[in-house]
């Protein structure tokens, strides 16, 4: 997590600023977790089991790792969508919004090109709002617990839907998928919550994706194989479409 500081600066300079690198914190959802592998850890300890006390502390700075909730810097930009997940950008397709997101309120039936991120293990797994605005619909849909990484997890699995309105009218609607080895989808804001563009508005649990469905006429400014950061990748620009390509290398 950064940390800014400020020195003194000569008189008629301009104020320099230096920013720190420290341990993130970890999100008060995952400190029970913590205590419990770390009292696990010592109870190994104590009882002289050296080989499965190693182990175990491995998994505690493990488990503390996981649920570390880093300080992000977000762009501002009117059209910007900023990446609601870590992780891999492993699918962008273009597809009907879920049932959940549409109607006359919605985002409509027309397709839009969805930008999916997955979340490996190793991945912070606190998921954040693309863009500034009203929280209008909230929908919990149970499902399966398939591999995050197939296309047909969208349909079947187990997931929240966000649809988020902009000042300016625009809808983005993201959805939170569970995983494999995800049991739990934690939301932060409610219907009718205004939030900021890089906000906390909830996290999944051990391992999991979230895809993005950007509004016609925007192309992402993002490619697959690319990896992105919550709250700081620009993953497209209302109403902008690059038309990017790259290569993996």
């Amino acid at each position: 997590m950064p940390e800014i500081d400020k020195p003194d600066s000569p008189p008629g300079t301009p104020p320099a600023t230096t920013v720190k690198w420290r341990f993130p914190s970890v999100h008060p959802e995952g400190r029970k977790f913590v205590v419990l592998a770390a009292a696990i850890t010592l109870v190994a300890f104590w009882i002289n089991w050296d080989f499965l006390t190693f182990l175990l502390v491995g998994f505690t700075i493990w488990v503390a790792a996981f649920f570390r909730d880093p300080v992000r810097t977000t762009p501002r930009g009117a059209n910007f969508i900023i990446a609601p997940a870590d992780g891999l950008i492993t699918l962008i397709a273009k597809v009907p919004p879920p049932p959940e997101l549409r109607g006359s309120d919605g985002l409509g039936d027309a397709e839009m090109v969805r930008v999916s991120i997955f979340m490996s293990v190793f991945d912070v797994h606190i998921n954040r709002s693309p863009i500034s605005g009203r929280v209008r619909r909230i929908a919990y849909v149970p499902g399966k617990f398939l591999n995050a990484d197939l296309d047909k997890a969208s349909e079947d699995n187990e997931r929240q839907h966000f649809l988020v309105e902009g000042a300016d009218g625009v809808k983005i609607g993201f959805t939170q998928i569970a995983g494999l080895v995800a049991r739990r989808i934690l939301g932060f804001v409610h219907e009718g919550d205004n939030v900021e563009a890089g906000q906390r508005i909830g996290m999944i649990r051990f391992g999991s994706r979230v895809d993005v469905y950007l509004p016609a006429g925007t192309g992402p400014r993002v490619l697959l194989g690319q990896r992105c950061i919550a709250g700081e990748t620009i993953v497209a620009e209302i109403s902008t479409d690059p038309g990017l390509v790259g290569v993996s290398q």
